[in-house]
């Protein structure tokens, strides 16, 4: 899942980031509504955190032109007017939820949990891979119905593979899947990952291969 704040206070952006990036999501950070309507047109966003008080293009205005490309993606708007008026503005231009600051930064997070299963509700974002069950928005995994505990990483890694079973995914890919955008991701890391995501699951029998030269393939499940 990869999050675009669009947010030019740094300190709450990076509060934020840290936040989001600790369950798992990739989160990028703009400061400009140009830049951010820009990066949704040519880049995949599962969800836009938005802030109405932006130099130039405003949040509102963000919303109202991403609404008009056919952007459907959940958008939460951030503002610190907190005027009736300003709320049913922004819902009513086609954003998703309404934040007035200050606000606390756990609630923030559960208020984008919500989106993100509200906006998965239609395609089922639950994964059976033999013994392994993965919720993708609760952001939960079960191994023989035991709780399955992964690092943000290791998560991000997991939901590539398995999004494309029986099928090679080079390590480039997968680090345009799980890196922020202009974040230096070496190969070197995703074979770290890999390798914790191999001890956690191939003693259930769920097995990821290396095609040297090519990447990583999570094989499909076969019960002894």
């Amino acid at each position: 899942m990869r999050i675009l704040i669009v947010e030019d206070d740094a300190a709450l952006a990076n509060g934020l980031r840290r936040i989001l990036e600790s369950e798992g999501y990739a989160v990028d950070v703009m400061p400009k509504g140009e830049q951010a309507v820009a990066a949704a047109q040519r880049e995949h966003v599962d969800l836009m955190i938005v802030d109405v008080g932006l130099p130039g293009m405003d949040g509102f205005e963000v919303v109202r032109r991403l609404r008009a490309a056919g952007q459907a993606l959940p958008v939460l708007v951030l503002t610190a007017r907190d005027a009736l008026d300003d709320r049913v503005h922004g819902l009513d231009l086609g954003a998703d939820d309404y934040m007035p600051k200050p606000f606390a930064l756990p609630e923030l997070a559960a208020r984008v949990r919500a989106l993100i299963r509200r906006s998965g509700a239609q395609t089922g974002p639950r994964i059976v891979h033999g013994p392994l069950v993965v919720d993708t928005v609760a952001r939960r995994a079960f191994l023989h119905g035991e709780p399955l505990l992964l690092a943000a990483r290791e998560w991000a890694v997991l939901e590539v593979l398995l999004a494309r079973v029986e099928k090679i995914v080079s390590k480039d890919a997968i680090i345009q899947a799980v890196a922020n955008w202009g974040e230096e991701l070496s190969p070197n890391a995703i074979e770290v990952y890999v390798s914790r995501l191999r001890a956690k699951l191939e003693p259930a029998g769920v097995r990821i291969r290396t095609v040297r030269g090519f990447g990583y393939m999570l094989e499909d499940y076969k019960a002894a």
